[in-house]
């Protein structure tokens, strides 16, 4: 807990000195924030947390002995009240998606500004998930380039059949459409949810519409 109680109480956890002490000296110069202590692994940031009752603690996830996502575990069942802002050197989404599993309220880089880091703190402690821009951008890249890939994957032929079936086309009425068998139909409708990854005529209505294959107006 902070002494001025206007004030964000943080403790930082890295097993990295000359990070630890960076993190901290510059996080001491925000005005609304106090860095009410430090930590070098997972276990010390638990015991010191139990006694100074932090709002946030701003952790590294690659610690040896209690890594960040366990720790995270161990805060989530000792300490709830406690918020965890995570912090890595690593660009990982899948690394993102286990640490907020684990239950953090964010996610930024090393190599991110303090400024965003300061920011982060305050969006955390106002009840907000925060995930640092650079990786958003990554993992927004990512989507967009899978969804790409997904679409480029599909034959003009498949694209065709795939727009009928989202304008409520039946089996029977595509076949006669295309010139087709029906067999056939079923056999395209499988193999472009096989490669999309879908599993409904639903889901792939919702695909075809997001990629503009159909508009259904």
């Amino acid at each position: 807990m902070a002494e001025d109680q206007n004030k964000i109480s943080v403790l930082i956890a890295d097993d990295h000195q000359m990070m630890l002490e960076g993190l901290s000296s510059s996080l001491s110069t925000m005005p609304d924030i106090e860095v009410v202590d430090t930590a070098v692994n997972g276990r010390e940031a638990l015991r010191k947390a139990q006694k100074l009752q932090p709002d946030i603690v701003v952790m590294d996830i690659s610690m040896p002995g209690l890594n960040g996502i366990e720790a995270t575990r161990k805060f989530q069942q000792e300490l709830p009240n406690i918020k965890i802002f995570s912090i890595s050197m690593h660009s990982d989404r899948y690394l993102v998606a286990d640490i907020l599993s684990a239950g953090a309220s964010g996610f930024i880089l090393k190599e991110c500004a303090v400024n965003e880091l300061a920011h982060g703190i305050r969006m955390i402690m106002q009840g907000d998930t925060y995930i640092c821009s650079k990786m958003v951008k990554s993992m927004v890249d990512h989507f967009i380039q899978t969804d790409n890939e997904k679409c480029g994957v599909l034959s003009a032929r498949e694209r065709e059949l795939l727009q009928l079936l989202a304008e409520g086309w039946n089996t029977k009425e595509i076949s006669d459409k295309m010139c087709i068998a029906t067999k056939t139909v079923d056999t395209h409708r499988r193999n472009i949810m096989e490669k999309l990854g879908l599993n409904s005529v639903a889901e792939l209505t919702k695909y075809a519409i997001r990629e503009g294959i159909t508009t259904l107006d």
